[in-house]
C-alpha cells in the first residue's frame, strides 16, 4: 500500500483513539478534548509511527531526486 496513505490513516486513526478514550475519561469540554487529542496523538505518532515516517520521506525523496523527462 502507498506509504503515505498507510502514515495518514495512522495518524487519524491515532487522533480518534485518543479523542475517544479523553472523552471516556471525561474531558466533556469539546474545544479542550480536540487540542488535547490533537497534541497527545502527536507526541504518539512520533514514537510509534517512526518506521511510516521514514518510508514516506523515502518516498517523497525518491520523486524529487528522479530525473525528469526530456523533451525533444
Amino acid at each position: 500500500m502507498h506509504p503515505v496513505l498507510v502514515y495518514t490513516a495512522s495518524r487519524i486513526g491515532l487522533f480518534v483513539v485518543t479523542l475517544g478514550v479523553l472523552y471516556l475519561l471525561g474531558l466533556q469540554n469539546p474545544l479542550l478534548l480536540f487540542v488535547v487529542s490533537f497534541l497527545i496523538s502527536g507526541v504518539a505518532s512520533y514514537v510509534l509511527l517512526s518506521k511510516q515516517r521514514d518510508a514516506v520521506s523515502a518516498r517523497i525523496s525518491n520523486k524529487v531526486d528522479r530525473p525528469k523527462p526530456q523533451d525533444d
